[in-house]
């Protein structure tokens, strides 16, 4: 009997110190969720999310992640789960993962949850909800808060240093970042373009209209921004939209269209966003750079 006292010591003990280190994080849905123990076995459903998770230094927690994630390297080789319109039910579960993140778009949330699965819901959308969103990932896997907010320090640090590379003439421009094809824009009031804005740069999307309001092609024709920022997948289209060919952005070129890699930093609110700022700043500098072409 004494020869057991000890391990039934430790185990109460340990049970003990998981139940005094249960911690509660709100998500998106205003939920407080409990979780005691932190999490060891990680699916993120949101690139910005896994990036979130790596900055933080817990990757090797993740066993699932979404077909968008792509950064760092070494999530490329993690199972994909599908997406956040079509998340593949039965592999998230076959995972056994005791955090699931994903975002308030995702579909399927109340049957991962019915089947017992641990969600946290967040989707960043301006500076401040991606700082929030690191700090409160930081808490459910268990990370220092400290580590977190030296993360948000470089972040913050970063886009400051990007708006200093900015020329005087690159600051004078209103521009139109387009961050979807379809087309779906970033207004004042979203991360990039409060991005923008710490440039010191004017964005012709009002914030009223939301963070990523879809536009009407014939409405960026009459702001006639002084230069367009959209994915090199977008370039090819914007020929045959209404008025597009007619506008000086795209007579003079005075557009940045940036590589799916490239794309991925500017449109991600994550731990890459002062490597986007960073892409934004350059591509404004070249642009406000050329020469006033003469009117045909």
């Amino acid at each position: 009997m004494l020869k057991r006292w000890p391990s039934l010591w430790c185990a109460s003990i340990c049970c003990w110190a998981w139940a005094a280190a249960a911690i509660t994080v709100q998500d998106d849905r205003l939920q407080n969720i409990e979780i005691t123990r932190p999490p060891q076995r990680v699916v993120s459903l949101l690139p910005s999310l896994t990036e979130t998770v790596c900055a933080l230094g817990a990757c090797q927690r993740l066993v699932g992640i979404d077909r968008y994630s792509n950064w760092p390297a070494r999530v490329q080789t993690l199972p994909r789960m599908g997406g956040g319109i079509d998340p593949n039910i039965e592999a998230i579960v076959a995972a056994r993962p005791d955090l699931v993140l994903l975002a308030g778009s995702t579909r399927g949330i109340e049957r991962l949850q019915g089947l017992g699965l641990q969600i946290l819901q967040l989707e960043p959308r301006t500076h401040a909800d991606a700082q929030r969103v690191l700090h409160t990932v930081a808490v459910a896997l268990g990370v220092p808060r400290s580590e977190s907010e030296r993360v948000w320090r470089e972040i913050d640090a970063g886009v400051q240093a990007a708006a200093q590379t900015l020329s005087p003439a690159a600051r004078k421009q209103r521009v139109y970042v387009e961050v979807s094809p379809v087309p779906y824009g970033a207004s004042e009031s979203s991360f990039i373009g409060e991005t923008l804005q710490r440039l010191g740069v004017g964005n012709i999307l009002p914030a009223a209209m939301g963070p990523f309001p879809q536009v009407n092609p014939e409405w960026v024709v009459r702001a006639q921004p002084d230069a367009i920022l959209i994915g090199d997948s977008s370039r090819q289209s914007l020929a045959q939209r209404p008025g597009w060919p007619l506008m000086r952005a795209l007579r003079e070129d005075r557009l940045c269209a940036f590589t799916s890699a490239e794309a991925d930093m500017v449109v991600r609110a994550g731990p890459r966003m002062a490597e986007g700022a960073h892409l934004i700043a350059q591509c404004l500098n070249r642009v406000a750079a050329l020469p006033p072409r003469a009117q045909p």
